[in-house]
């Protein structure tokens, strides 16, 4: 229902709100005559002294040849000046603030008489929150066992391990890597991404088509081999689905890798005291990962139950900021990697499947900030710099460089919601009935 407000005036404006919906004012405003005068005045002494107008020296051009010439362009430009210059006294006087720029309809101004606008401003909606004590939330019970810091060790053995030449003879067999020259033909031509030099395959790894590495296998250091294999029928590219092609392959060389012992050399290469220093590190990893995944977790569900208890609407706008960014976001990480009308395809799809989502991070962002404000959770001058320092130094800048760098009043505005935000979560978790699970 819409609610109607009280007129408001000041010397030059005067306003009436409504309320169109928990997160959508209309105001109608009323710009006196008297200041649209003024601007048509001034807009014209700036025109005459800019434009020339044959017969007439320039600034000399008297107003109704201008406004003759002018008057519909002007007006349009008085429009967006009037409103421009009016609408922050609009929505101050009326006590609401903008969460997204306001839809502006307005009728073309003219000198001498009143300006009118309609200003649609969405807003923040008034969020009742729910007891906050005791919500059900669930928490990933974090450990690590010693088979998974072997696992994890293996891997970082694999890494480790490097390639080294075999000995003049040695025959290519399972896990052996050759260094190859190839030249393929499909019906005797030479066919697009059908040739490679120095071309590194490791043989049973199934990287290459199928039945190509394992006629590698015997193959020596120098040999020249005839390699025949069938494309499959789905294979990618049309022109080569289901063809035979014969490739011309010469090895350079065969290579091996020897894995090292893991023993405190191993460690001590790594820059490690010995080998269970490296185990109690891999540990320690290991434990920091899962907990800050158990403590989104934890996060998610705390949300999901506030979310459930806590009914409010949505300013459509700030849903369609949010999106904005994720999309930017995500084109940007295609970009140079994937074909322009390839990602515009993309965007299209994802524009319709994350505006859920895109929903939820808002709905999110507005209850955070209201159990801030109704427990005075407020990030203090040495919280704030104290996470600058730590950003900082994590990125090899003193604190002063990253401010610039980020724009010192950009960084500060967004550390401060993210730590509102953390220090909003933290509050509902130190008050939540957490059940630990054994998911992972």
């Amino acid at each position: 229902m819409t609610q109607a407000g009280t007129v408001k005036r000041d010397v030059a404006i005067s306003v009436t709100s409504s309320e169109e919906s928990p997160v959508l004012h209309r105001l109608e405003v009323s710009v006196g005559a008297g200041k649209v005068g003024r601007a048509y005045d001034r807009a014209y002494r700036e025109l005459s002294r800019q434009v020339s107008v044959r017969g007439f020296r320039k600034g000399k051009v008297p107003r109704s040849v201008l406004e003759r010439m002018y008057g519909a362009s002007l007006a349009e430009q008085i429009e967006h000046e009037l409103v421009s210059e009016t609408l922050q006294d609009a929505v101050e006087q009326v006590g609401i603030q903008p969460v997204t720029e306001p839809s502006i309809d307005a009728a073309q101004p003219v000198a001498g008489q009143d300006f009118r606008y309609t200003a649609l401003v969405e807003v923040k909606p008034p969020v009742e929150l729910p007891d906050l004590a005791g919500l059900p939330a669930k928490k990933p019970k974090v450990e690590v066992g010693a088979d998974e810091v072997l696992v994890e060790l293996e891997r970082l053995r694999e890494r480790q391990t490097p390639e080294i030449e075999e000995e003049p003879g040695a025959v290519a067999a399972e896990g052996s890597i050759a260094v190859v020259d190839f030249v393929g033909r499909v019906d005797g031509e030479i066919f697009e991404g059908g040739t490679g030099r120095d071309v590194r395959i490791q043989i049973g790894s199934g990287q290459f088509i199928p039945g190509f590495e394992e006629q590698l296998i015997g193959a020596t250091a120098g040999e020249d081999r005839e390699v025949s294999v069938a494309f499959p029928e789905d294979y990618g590219t049309v022109d080569l689905a289901g063809k035979t092609a014969v490739f011309a392959v010469h090895v350079e060389t065969m290579k091996k890798r020897v894995p090292p012992e893991l023993d405190d050399d191993f460690a001590k290469d790594l820059d490690f005291d010995s080998l269970e220093e490296l185990r109690e590190r891999i540990r320690a990893d290991l434990l920091e990962q899962r907990e800050r995944a158990a403590r989104a977790q934890l996060h998610r569900t705390l949300m999901d139950a506030l979310i459930e208890r806590t009914d409010f609407a949505v300013p459509p706008g700030l849903v369609d900021r949010e999106l904005e960014r994720q999309l930017h976001s995500a084109r940007h990480r295609l970009e140079g990697q994937v074909p322009e009308e390839a990602i515009e395809s993309q965007m299209l799809r994802w524009r319709e499947e994350w505006r859920e989502r895109a929903e939820r991070e808002v709905r999110e962002a507005l209850l955070l900030e209201a159990v801030a404000a109704a427990e005075n959770l407020e990030v203090s001058e040495e919280e704030l710099n104290a996470r600058i320092e730590e950003m900082a130094s994590q990125q090899g800048m003193d604190a002063a460089t990253l401010r610039r760098a980020y724009g010192d009043d950009g960084l500060e505005r967004a550390l401060r919601v993210q730590m509102g935000d953390e220090k909003a979560l933290e509050f509902l978790a130190a008050r939540a009935k957490v059940e630990e699970t054994t998911d992972t």
